[in-house]
């Protein structure tokens, strides 16, 4: 049986563990024998995104030591997981950083590659009109989807792959793929306009009609979901993964 670390995101952690609950779930769900390495932290993202690499290589090599031994590491988002994969090269041995980088992954992604679309088990209905968002590092990075900047077509859509083999759901894409606004310690540098892109990302989900938005980034979700509750819009969020486990009514 292979072995997985699960790596729960320090925001994740504290504020909607409902989303690391529902992602051991779906894991072991489908077999895996799945393991939460205790004194986990941060991944160091926020040193990387601040010009404090030397600070973040601390993180990164204790990343190493406690993830290193497991088949894969499985993580409820692509922000983090795209930070062990591309980030910690600049700071760990470089066959070290390309090894840890082959076997880390987001949930979606593992589902999709590592499981397979035809082979999941996902017994919960969810019988809702969702808006999915696609985060920048999962679109852009992790490859989840198809940028449209890239104006490549077929290239698949993973998460929304995913999601559609829930009985009863009804996955509803907004008309583009901009960034939500959120962007880490970009919403306290420049708040006003973090604040009118996620308004912007709201506007384009509610004419679609959905009754819930949905992503695999909880940072951009949570961004999302302040502005609306501030503006008394009757929308809900939820991690994609409380979808699966059926921990989203």
């Amino acid at each position: 049986m292979k072995r997985i670390g699960l790596f729960v995101p320090c925001y994740i952690d504290d504020f909607y563990p409902e989303a690391a609950l529902s992602t051991l779930e779906i894991l072991e769900a489908h077999g895996f024998d799945v393991a939460y390495p205790e004194n986990q932290s941060c991944c160091g993202q926020p040193l990387f995104n601040n010009g404090l690499p030397e600070d973040a290589r601390l993180l990164a090599e204790r990343f190493v030591k406690l993830f290193g031994a497991f088949d894969y590491v499985v993580a409820p988002s692509s922000s983090c997981i795209a930070t062990v994969k591309y980030r910690y090269r600049e700071v760990l041995p470089q066959k070290e950083a390309e090894a840890l980088g082959k076997r880390v992954y987001e949930l979606f992604e593992f589902l999709h590659d590592v499981v397979g679309v035809e082979r999941l088990r996902l017994p919960h209905p969810f019988p809702h009109r969702v808006g999915l968002h696609q985060s920048c590092h999962g679109l852009r990075e992790l490859g989840l989807g198809c940028p449209s900047e890239t104006f490549v077509k077929g290239c698949g859509d993973k998460v929304r792959r995913v999601l559609e083999k829930v009985e009863g759901i009804d996955v509803v894409m907004p008309s583009r793929d901009e960034c939500c606004g959120f962007g880490g310690t970009f919403s306290v540098q420049e708040h006003a306009l973090s604040a009118r892109m996620g308004r912007d990302r709201i506007a384009d989900h509610t004419a679609n009609g959905v009754e819930v938005i949905t992503g695999v980034d909880m940072s951009c979700l949570m961004h999302m979901q302040g502005l609306a509750k501030r503006d008394g819009i009757p929308l809900r969020f939820v991690h994609a993964a409380q979808i699966l486990a059926g921990r989203a009514e």
